[in-house]
């Protein structure tokens, strides 16, 4: 009797940002239905792959260290993303690998898998669920509804890695959509380069969704979303005139309030400088137009110090800012030069050590912020979702906390607690970045 042949087995590593992980998950998905398994290790797999990232230089040395790891515990590696849109990079470093393929060729990727080792001669179709395989929790997925970028923003390099604008059919997506909530997803997290500029470079297309069309657009999208009665969250949304018809949606509870903008600055020169919308006293008035409107509206951003020529005035400038938008979250970068990006051709560097020093400023500053938000909460009745459940309680996020990169609401509870439920919390005690509550009702 002929014994079946052990299945070649795969070990990944995801590096990067969640439109990676994405990629990832298709590059998984593809591989299991062809029945390849996924090891945890290495070592003793047949093959490894890497994703990269090669966003900053940091990001760059932190894939080829990853790629590095590979070659010494397996040998045989392809690598793929980002970083693999300038292979000399990685063949130099490197020349061991099979093969080098950029960002989002999903298909040479699995091309180089059948090289270095043959799929198997009999995949079976249920190897996978109709959702693919996800690398997140069950209860939560990243939703990417288009890649690349029409912007040319000078401190980023997205466009030259991954392309123009391209983004997906609106059924594409929402029959993705259906299939996560069929599987028990609880949140989508909708990613791209640009939401809001979604569906411009289709000229807002209709697509046949449960027998009506859904136009490719940021709104009409959010709101089909909406219909799945899941938490919807909007990640990666740029501030044009249009995002104000979305707010509504938040108010009528169909998508999440919550507003992932990412305004980088608040200096008009340094704006200008990176290339980025300037009128940031016009977005002042936006934000209280959209509080107004969305009273429990979480805004979160991303900012970043120490871009050549920031002087002090600017610094101040952006800190007299977070002080009048009140954001409830957010994150900083201290300023990393880019090959290949154009504010490289600025001559005005600013010293490390200043961008320390303002990165540590800003912190400081916006955690008071963040913290007179959080306290305004306690007393208040929340629904979390649970992430971890352990010994000690459970750890949640409230509407205003994405994974990863929000807040947390440590919880305890005289009931059981399953991972994915959403329950009502009454806050007790707030942090600076964190909150603490029990739930009620049973």
């Amino acid at each position: 009797m002929n014994r079946p042949l052990r299945a070649p087995r795969i070990s990944f590593v995801s590096l990067g940002c969640p439109k990676a992980l994405v990629d990832s998950e298709r590059i998984v998905t593809r591989l299991r239905a062809e029945g390849y398994e996924l090891a945890r290790e290495h070592a003793g797999a047949d093959l490894a792959i890497v994703n990269t990232c090669g966003f900053l230089d940091s990001a760059q040395a932190e894939s080829l260290a990853a790629i590095g790891a590979a070659m010494a515990e397996n040998g045989k590696v392809i690598v793929t993303g980002c970083m693999g849109a300038e292979p000399d990079k990685i063949t130099a470093a490197h020349p061991g690998v099979l093969a080098v393929t950029g960002p989002q060729q999903y298909e040479s990727v699995v091309d180089a898998v059948h090289s270095a080792v043959p799929r198997p001669h009999h995949p079976y179709a249920d190897l996978i669920p109709p959702q693919g395989i996800k690398l997140t929790p069950r209860h939560y997925a990243y939703l990417k509804i288009s890649e690349g970028c029409n912007n040319r923003c000078t401190f980023c390099i997205i466009p030259k890695l991954r392309g123009d604008l391209a983004s997906r059919p609106a059924a594409d997506v929402l029959r993705e959509a259906e299939r996560l909530v069929a599987a028990g997803v609880k949140e989508l997290l909708v990613i791209s380069q640009d939401t809001s500029a979604y569906g411009i470079d289709l000229k807002y297309a209709e697509s046949m969704w449960r027998g009506r069309p859904v136009r490719a657009q940021f709104i009409d999208l959010a709101r089909a979303l909406g219909e799945f009665g899941v938490w919807v969250r909007l990640h990666y949304v740029y501030p044009y005139p249009h995002v104000d018809e979305v707010i509504e949606l938040m108010a009528d509870g169909k998508v999440l309030p919550y507003l992932d903008v990412p305004f980088q600055h608040a200096s008009p020169a340094v704006l200008k400088r990176m290339r980025r919308p300037a009128a940031q006293a016009r977005t002042l008035e936006r934000i209280r137009k959209w509080r107004d409107q969305c009273p429990h509206l979480t805004i979160r951003s991303t900012f970043i110090v120490g871009f050549p020529g920031e002087t002090e005035a600017d610094f101040a400038a952006l800190l007299d800012w977070l002080s009048a938008a009140e954001l409830d979250r957010v994150g900083c970068f201290r300023y990393e030069a880019v090959a290949g990006a154009a504010a490289n051709a600025h001559s005005d560097a600013v010293a490390e050590p200043v961008k320390q020093e303002r990165w540590n400023r800003l912190m400081a500053h916006q955690q008071a912020i963040s913290f007179k938000w959080l306290a305004r909460k306690v007393g208040r009745n929340e629904r979390v979702i649970i992430d971890e459940v352990g010994p000690a309680g459970a750890k949640g996020r409230s509407r205003g906390d994405a994974p990863q990169i929000d807040g947390t609401v440590f919880v305890t509870s005289r009931r059981p607690l399953r991972v994915g439920e959403i329950a009502t919390v009454k806050i007790e005690r707030a942090e600076a970045y964190d909150l603490h509550g029990t739930v009620v009702g049973y």
